[in-house]
């Protein structure tokens, strides 16, 4: 489908969507949201799309939340059942996706960042979660997502005070993976993405629902238990992918991965 507010690229086993209001810092409103919850549907039920890449258009802004100049002019407010951008809420999918933070990550922005598996930032981006000075609260996964990846104490600083924390600030805390300059910043999430396209796509998915699901189990006790039962794990041990890497690894070649 033609899309107005973002651009969806393929190539290959890997979509690239980029938000596209530069002359809003990629702020989101209601038909962009739409838009994103749309791609990422895409994104989701195509069996030939293995990983994800969001970033944001110039080099100012990945996005700088909710776009409150649409909302003040009467627009609407809302996003679909898959969140805020189609991402926040969306905790079924275990297709990893990379956030190339591309320069102000603010609010719902820092929660797409914080929805993604993996974040690579440019070395000038900044990450914050204002919403307390404007009367607000960070409701789209911010509150939760941030004291589980960085813990407690360290999240409560960000979330507290609504400060700005800088791209390497956010190395050390655990919540970006790596930064680089500016013009690098596509490349290095290429660089990612493919090293995850060069494992199976199913032991992947396995993993990746394997880790969400296990942190929300009661105990590692449980966790260790119940991860057998988890679905793509399940899938994964009946794949033809499950055969071919083993097959692969004996006859001492690269494994031609199936996704199936």
């Amino acid at each position: 489908m033609g899309y107005e507010f973002i651009q969806v690229e393929r190539d290959g086993p890997l979509t690239l969507v980029t938000l596209n209001r530069p002359e809003r810092m990629n702020a989101l409103h209601a038909p962009a949201h739409e838009e994103l919850g749309a791609a990422f549907d895409e994104f989701s039920k195509d069996p030939d799309q293995w990983v994800a890449i969001i970033t944001g258009a110039g080099d100012k802004a990945f996005c700088a939340g909710n776009d409150l100049k649409y909302q003040a002019s009467g627009g609407g407010l809302g996003w679909p059942s898959t969140g805020f951008a189609g991402l926040t809420s969306r905790l079924d999918l275990n297709k990893p996706i990379i956030a190339a933070v591309n320069g102000v990550c603010m609010g719902g922005g820092f929660e797409i960042a914080l929805a993604c598996d993996l974040v690579v930032a440019a070395e000038h981006a900044s990450f914050a979660l204002p919403e307390v000075r404007v009367g607000l609260a960070a409701v789209a996964g911010g509150l939760q997502r941030l004291p589980r990846q960085i813990g407690v104490k360290p999240a409560m600083g960000i979330i507290l005070t609504g400060r700005t924390v800088s791209a390497q600030e956010g190395c050390s805390l655990g919540f970006v993976n790596e930064v680089v300059a500016a013009t690098d910043l596509l490349a290095a999430a290429r660089r990612w993405a493919n090293q995850i396209l060069s494992a199976s796509p199913m032991s992947v998915r396995a993993s990746k629902e394997a880790v969400s699901k296990g942190l929300n189990e009661p105990s590692l006790e449980a966790a260790l238990q119940n991860q057998l039962r988890y679905p793509a794990l399940r899938e994964m041990f009946k794949s033809e992918d499950f055969i071919e890497g083993p097959r692969a690894f004996a006859q001492k070649r690269r494994p031609q991965w199936k996704g199936q």
